[in-house]
């Protein structure tokens, strides 16, 4: 199945890639350095892997820079949110799946 491409911001787009209840994968591509993902939580546990580009993301009270091939999960509830640095692309899991983004 083809997902749709749904904007999330300016210069930031997230497509559903698979999904199961239990799992779901999602591209969030950043276009422009400078473009963010805003700060948010959620019940799910996240795994989010660096396809391309570089990022600076605040997990809680840590702040960190990832670029490609960089991995991490952040835990249930923990805000989070991201500044991009150089136009990319980040995959993520989330366990149990994100309705909302269906």
């Amino acid at each position: 199945m083809r997902y749709p491409i749904v904007a999330t911001g300016p210069q930031v787009t997230r497509q559903v890639l698979a999904d199961s209840p239990d799992l779901m994968t999602v591209a969030f591509r950043f276009a422009a350095a400078g473009a963010t993902g805003a700060l948010h939580h959620h019940p799910h546990v996240q795994s989010t892997f660096v396809l391309s580009g570089r990022f600076r993301f605040t997990v809680g009270e840590q702040t960190f820079d990832v670029g490609p091939n960089d991995a991490f999960v952040i835990a249930s509830n923990v805000p989070h949110g991201c500044l991009c640095l150089e136009p990319g692309t980040l995959i993520d899991g989330f366990t149990p799946r994100r309705s909302d983004f269906l």
